[in-house]
């Protein structure tokens, strides 16, 4: 199999009748998306899309969703996904990056996408619950052997502020999709929690790839809630629980509510957290409630999945993440590039059959990252001890993780530095509690002005997804500067009393 639809294409030919998606009000089998993923299919080449065309499609998670991933993939689209709860703004860019030749609206599950939908005066597409926007001709398809590696663009965003496009291939969701299944033995009687969404890697590779390739079943929800995950796990066979550590710390403190000594789950037999770095008391926790290992793994955007994890059955006291997936390479590395030895601490590099084939359009990003002989610099610090293991230990990035998304600070200061009253900005993340951060802003004004918080918060609704916005403001006179003229956030923090938390001991 060469490309992403194939393993779909495998079931519909082979099991058809077998149910796939279980929504709350109705299930859907593989003959049955099959219907709507025909269609879309037939929609897209009727309206001229083909290889190396990008469609923007701003969704929350339905099958909807996952019909058009598969469409596009038969046709060889590249779908880019944007979570729907994106500001407007956000969304004009992420459709600018992507040079899209339209951009179809997930309506009938989304308020949020629907009212996207309206702003670019969308019609309905052929499958229901489906809009689109009308067809930019000037939109110019990727030509050559790209155009058919490239299955889908995963958007993040750099220090700068500006948008990246992580180029993800049909062979590296194809690849993880078989490993993550073997890693954890998913089979097809297993059913997975399916809330992490469908627009995030996570989502895409590790929830939606790894059950193509086992026949697993989706209990599929547009965004998560702990009632309903607890539900699920009682009522509706889930066996595979994933997430970011914060999705772990809502249901611990779902269970401290309600009074909950161990939660209902009779075929659960899996739990995985990545996205974020796990915090041994959060482990010991999630495990004592659920009597199961709590597995951890380290991957990226910029690599179709993980590329350490810790497999079923190979339970670990510490908060590693594991060892090497098949087909990936790892080393830590001195600041000249010098691989270091085992329990020495240095930045992350990775290459293997997942690596992205760069950031679409933007060669002087991709020449940033991209290293000699194929490796990627990651900007994350780690260790690997002597069995291969590794230890993410920090960044070297200013990136924070909030509720499992990347937040980035450039992003931020940029939407801070556009309101009126405020001269300029400097965005810093602050550790908290079971691996999640809180973004803090430190801002100066304009000469002459005063911060009207109500005011700044409704400009910042219009710019900024709700993680993206800062916990709190606090307007200072003067940024402790560098003599090269770089703010020295640290400083920031230590006059408010308080300190990053240190990196985690090295093994």
């Amino acid at each position: 199999m060469n490309f992403i639809h194939e393993a779909f294409d495998a079931w519909l030919a082979r099991d058809a009748e077998r149910l796939f998606l279980y929504l709350p009000e109705r299930e859907l089998n593989f003959r049955e998306l099959g219907v709507m993923v025909d269609a879309l299919e037939q929609e897209l080449r009727d309206d001229g899309m083909g290889s190396g065309d990008r469609l923007l499609v701003v969704a929350e998670n339905c099958p909807e969703h996952v019909a058009l991933v598969l469409a596009c993939s038969r046709v060889g689209v590249w779908s880019c996904g944007v979570n729907a709860r994106m500001a407007p703004g956000e969304i004009a860019g992420f459709a600018a990056k992507a040079d899209a030749r339209r951009i179809y609206f997930t309506a009938s599950v989304s308020d949020a996408a629907q009212r996207h939908a309206v702003r670019y005066d969308s019609t309905k597409a052929v499958v229901p619950g489906l809009w689109r926007s009308a067809r930019r001709e000037q939109a110019v398809t990727e030509p050559g052997e790209l155009a058919d590696r490239v299955a889908a663009i995963i958007f993040t965003s750099g220090t700068t502020g500006v948008p990246k496009g992580v180029m993800v291939t049909h062979e590296g969701l194809m690849h993880f999709g078989r490993v993550s299944a073997e890693s954890r033995a998913l089979g097809r009687s297993d059913r997975s929690y399916a809330y992490l969404p469908l627009t995030h890697i996570f989502g895409l590779g590790t929830v939606l790839m790894a059950s193509l390739h086992a026949g697993a079943g989706l209990v599929m929800r547009t965004q998560f809630d702990a009632a309903d995950a607890f539900d699920a796990l009682a009522r509706h066979q889930v066996s595979q629980l994933q997430g970011p550590p914060t999705l772990f710390s809502r249901l611990l403190a779902y269970c401290d509510d309600h009074a909950i000594a161990r939660p209902a789950a009779p075929h659960l037999r899996y739990l995985y957290t990545g996205a974020g770095p796990l915090d041994a008391n959060l482990k010991q926790q999630v495990e004592a409630r659920f009597g199961l290992p709590l597995h951890h793994g380290y991957g990226l955007s910029e690599y179709a999945g993980s590329v350490h994890a810790t497999a079923l059955g190979a339970h670990r006291d510490d908060t590693s993440a594991g060892s090497r997936f098949e087909g990936a390479e790892s080393r830590i590395v001195a600041p000249d590039g010098a691989s270091l030895p085992p329990g020495e601490r240095g930045e992350i590099w990775i290459r293997g059959r997942g690596l992205m084939a760069g950031y679409f359009r933007d060669a002087a990003a991709t020449t940033q990252v991209m290293r000699p002989d194929g490796w990627y610099a990651s900007g994350d610090l780690g260790v690997l001890d002597a069995d291969g293991a590794l230890f993410v230990t920090g960044r070297l990035k200013e990136m924070i993780i909030r509720s499992g998304f990347n937040v980035y600070p450039g992003e931020i200061e940029m939407a801070l530095r556009g309101f009126d009253a405020i001269r300029d900005a400097a965005v810093v993340g602050q550790p908290g509690s079971h691996g999640n951060e809180e973004v803090l802003a430190f801002v100066t004004l304009a000469p002459g002005h005063t911060l009207d918080r109500a005011a700044l918060d409704a400009w910042l609704r219009d710019r900024l997804a709700p993680y993206k916005r800062p916990t709190a403001i606090h307007v200072v006179k003067v940024f402790p500067m560098t003599h090269s003229g770089k703010v020295i956030k640290r400083e920031l923090l230590a006059a408010l009393g308080t300190q990053p938390s240190p990196a985690p001991p090295t093994p």
